[in-house]
């Protein structure tokens, strides 16, 4: 029997996103050189929602860019596919902000990180995670964390976004009884 709770609403998410949004103007002192790469899907979503946040803040667009991991995993052989990725824009020198909805093994992360390698040398590379659950199996902590939400294995972190899904949520789906 699966079983879902509902840990974060809209409301809960607008508002992490928001603290979010001013953590990243904190950190950075505003946002030169600053641009968002949003780990597909939801992760793009995500930064384009907090590239508004910025600009409602400072009155400055945020680049934003999309970055598919996929041909840098390591449980893959795509090396073919690894030399065609390419960002949409040039990362060096830029402070890159890599968001995801959610921050389990940390392995699609670093996944990214070589994309983002690839792209060029950045001046740095943060990480914002809507939701970090635990159980790294990389030493890769986020910068930016909407809600730290202590998960069992055996549980998924189920994200829905308006854009994707029609709603907007975050649920803790288990499998037991």
């Amino acid at each position: 029997m699966t079983h879902m709770t509902q840990i974060m609403d809209d409301a809960a998410m607008r508002r992490s996103l928001t603290r979010m949004a001013h953590e990243i103007l904190e950190r950075n002192k505003g946002l030169d050189n600053v641009i968002l790469a949003g780990i597909v899907t939801r992760g793009v979503v995500l930064a384009e929602r907090i590239a508004a946040k910025l600009e409602e803040i400072e009155g400055q667009r945020v680049a934003c860019v999309t970055i598919d991991p996929t041909p840098f995993r390591d449980d893959r052989d795509l090396s073919a596919e690894r030399s065609r990725a390419k960002l949409e824009v040039d990362v060096a020198r830029r402070k890159v902000i890599l968001v995801d909805d959610v921050l389990y093994t940390g392995r699609t992360v670093r996944a990214a990180l070589d994309a983002i390698m690839q792209a060029g040398r950045a001046q740095s590379v943060q990480l914002a995670a809507l939701v970090d659950r635990g159980h790294r199996e990389l030493p890769i902590r986020p910068d930016f964390i909407g809600k730290n939400v202590p998960t069992a294995r055996d549980e998924q972190v189920v994200v829905r976004l308006k854009e994707v899904d029609g709603a907007d949520g975050v649920w803790i789906q288990s499998n037991r009884a």
